[in-house]
């Protein structure tokens, strides 16, 4: 049964103990690519989509749609056509016992840390053991959770280590002068902090201008950069969005905003709000918000220019754009030439949208560096 692959359920984020399967994107008997939707999977945070991580033909569906699946039970079997009928029932027979049996061994979800820089505790959380490091930043208001669609396929290659900037998740709240530079020193730190001589660099939005300013100011440090949707390129923001993310003190103020981020304003959940209102409501976190958005605006306009940081970068870069971004518009991209990877029916958040098209790119990243 060595041919034979199992497609397990994700763990997306450190609560997630179990999904539902909402829909089956394939059929038994559909050719299976690398990278292929599988599954939309509802979770108790998020719903997302299930990609395959191997090649094949999908011979067989465990689990249905509607059943509650544990972290790390078997869902369906991945296998060559080559392989005979006997063996994949055999093997569908085992994970089904299990799920029945409720004998499934879970997942191990990211190991949660914390490292002090400059007088912060930065929080993080670590998954893989792959000899690449991996460190992946969120943008404004975001958080380590918003790469739990990446940082699990990137394991299966590496150490990829999910970091909350100040201000933000689980870090310390006070940003100080909220500038890039600030940021970009806490993300140096953590690297020293953790040993980590040269790391392939991911950042999202703010993320984005973070981790250039990162590459230009210790190159030696970054084997690549992968830029989703950045912040600092190019001259169009949408400035009410994040005043209004700042302002918001309620989530009935905050949930109109939230559609901005996603290409179907539905991913923006009712869950999704109670989340970030609850964020919003811990001590320091409305002067962190306000202070970076003085870094993130001058008026309407972008107050960051991260385009002379990326020039005195010499690694590969790789930089994905949702087409229907609403909060950094894509014809920001311009500014970034061909390199850039714009991406259908995707948003600002398309991490999150399309998580397949990030994980490709920072692979091809590392591939170049």
């Amino acid at each position: 049964m060595a041919e034979i692959s199992k497609v397990l359920m994700p763990k997306w984020g450190l609560s997630m103990a179990s999904g539902k399967i909402t829909e089956w994107i394939v059929a038994e008997g559909d050719e299976i690519d690398d990278g292929d939707d599988l599954a939309e999977i509802d979770t108790d945070k998020i719903a997302g989509v299930l990609e395959a991580t191997e090649a094949g033909v999908l011979r067989k569906v465990i689990a249905e749609v509607g059943e509650d699946v544990p972290v790390g039970g078997t869902i369906a079997l991945i296998a060559p056509a080559s392989v005979p009928d006997e063996e994949i029932e055999a093997a569908a027979r085992v994970a089904r016992e299990e799920l029945d049996s409720g004998a499934v061994e879970e997942a191990a979800g990211p190991e949660v840390g914390t490292v002090e820089v400059g007088g912060r505790t930065l929080s993080y959380a670590t998954l893989g053991e792959g000899a690449d490091q991996v460190v992946l930043v969120h943008g404004y208001g975001g958080d380590k959770n918003s790469w739990l669609f990446v940082q699990e396929p990137l394991s299966e290659h590496a150490t990829v280590h999910a970091l909350d900037l100040p201000g933000h998740g689980e870090s310390t709240k006070d940003v100080g002068d909220g500038s890039v530079d600030t940021l970009a020193a806490a993300v140096l730190g953590f690297l020293r902090e953790k040993g980590i001589e040269r790391a392939h660099l991911v950042g999202h939005s703010l993320g984005g201008a973070v981790v250039t300013a990162v590459a230009a100011a210790e190159p030696g440090r970054v084997a690549s950069l992968t830029l989703v949707a950045p912040a600092g390129y190019g001259t169009e923001v949408n400035a009410g969005y994040l005043r209004g993310f700042a302002a918001a003190k309620s989530r009935r103020e905050l949930k109109p905003h939230l559609g901005d981020l996603f290409a179907d304003p539905a991913q923006a959940t009712r869950q999704l709000a109670d989340d970030l209102m609850k964020y919003k409501r811990l001590d320091g976190v409305d002067k962190a918000l306000e202070t970076l958005l003085g870094t993130l605006l001058d008026g309407d306009s972008p107050g960051i220019d991260a385009l002379p940081w990326l020039s005195e970068v010499d690694v590969p870069v790789e930089v994905v754009w949702g087409e229907l971004d609403n909060v950094l518009p894509v014809a920001n991209a311009a500014a970034l030439g061909d390199r850039v990877r714009r991406v259908e029916n995707a948003g600002h958040m398309v991490h999150m949208e399309k998580p397949g098209a990030v994980v490709d790119a920072v692979t091809a990243a590392k591939g170049g560096g």
